[in-house]
């Protein structure tokens, strides 16, 4: 009897163990899901705040507020990229010129807003985005620890380019916070899948 009393209370240990497991497992793929088709990206990003580009002053001044993710998603249409980093080559010359060169045509579609994001403090990218002259068409978020990249498993390491953690190269059509597209690049100097063009045609 003792030796069934000692089963029974063993296999209600093992069961309660695999529960946990399977309890904090779930927990850490609700915080590093990996971003797919119909993902609400709030929710995969919880507690996770962009920082909208500006100058140091500006964001002294503002007490070095962020944007929730949202104020940037709810109940809007988003095309936003992100990219390896502000001043970088492919950045600079191809990937955000294309779609400051077709806001237009985005506009045009509904598009509320048109975002880029990189894993950059929001000053580097404020300074790089009037270099460009696209500050005043497409809107620039910085994501200064990489948390919302991680958050979305969108990260790639370019620590061989002396950049470290970074973002992978990608593009998304977001309504109300759920991704309806989805582009990631295969190697981050590429602009095969995440460009204006490819986009406009899924939205």
């Amino acid at each position: 009897m003792a030796w069934v009393v000692a089963k029974r209370a063993a296999a209600a240990s093992s069961s309660s163990a695999m529960k946990s497991v399977s309890a904090a497992a779930a927990i850490w793929m609700r915080s590093y899901a990996k971003v797919a088709l119909g993902t609400d990206i709030v929710s995969a990003a919880p507690n996770v705040s962009l920082q909208k580009a500006r100058t140091w002053d500006e964001g002294v001044s503002s007490k070095f507020s962020t944007t929730p993710l949202n104020h940037i998603f709810k109940d809007k249409k988003v095309v936003i990229f992100g990219l390896p980093g502000a001043y970088t080559g492919v950045c600079s010359n191809k990937h955000v010129p294309g779609y400051k060169e077709n806001i237009d045509k985005f506009k045009a579609k509904g598009i509320d807003s048109v975002i880029c994001v990189a894993v950059n403090d929001p000053y580097t990218l404020n300074a790089w985005a009037e270099k460009l002259q696209a500050n005043n068409a497409i809107e620039f978020y910085g994501d200064f620890d990489g948390s919302f990249h991680k958050s979305l498993d969108l990260v790639t390491d370019l620590s061989s380019a002396l950049l470290g953690t970074r973002s992978k190269r990608w593009s998304a059509y977001v309504v109300d916070g759920k991704v309806k597209a989805l582009n990631v690049e295969e190697a981050p100097s590429d602009v095969k899948v995440s460009g204006a063009d490819t986009i406009l045609g899924q939205i």
